[in-house]
């Protein structure tokens, strides 16, 4: 079963990768200068926010775009690494 093996590992690249990525974002707290980099993360004109008295929605619409095209950009790119 060689096919789950190569899967195995990319599960575990993936897990390790977001484990770096939230460490990374603890970090960035504790470094001066660099707590505000990702503080339009949510804020964006696009996102959907209601607040009323005992009722709150949040819906980040235009971050979720912003984001799959980043992410599109990346798997693009890894795919075209990988064909070379």
């Amino acid at each position: 079963m060689p096919e789950w093996s190569a899967f195995g590992k990319i599960l575990i690249g993936l897990g390790i990768g977001i484990v770096l990525v939230g460490v990374l974002f603890l970090l960035l707290d504790r470094i001066p200068g660099l707590g505000n980099a990702f503080g339009w993360l949510g804020k964006l004109p696009g996102d959907i926010s209601i607040k009323r008295d005992n009722f709150s929605f949040y819906f980040p619409l235009a971050t979720s775009i912003v984001f799959s095209i980043l992410l599109s950009l990346l798997f693009y790119f890894i795919g075209w690494l990988f064909r070379r």
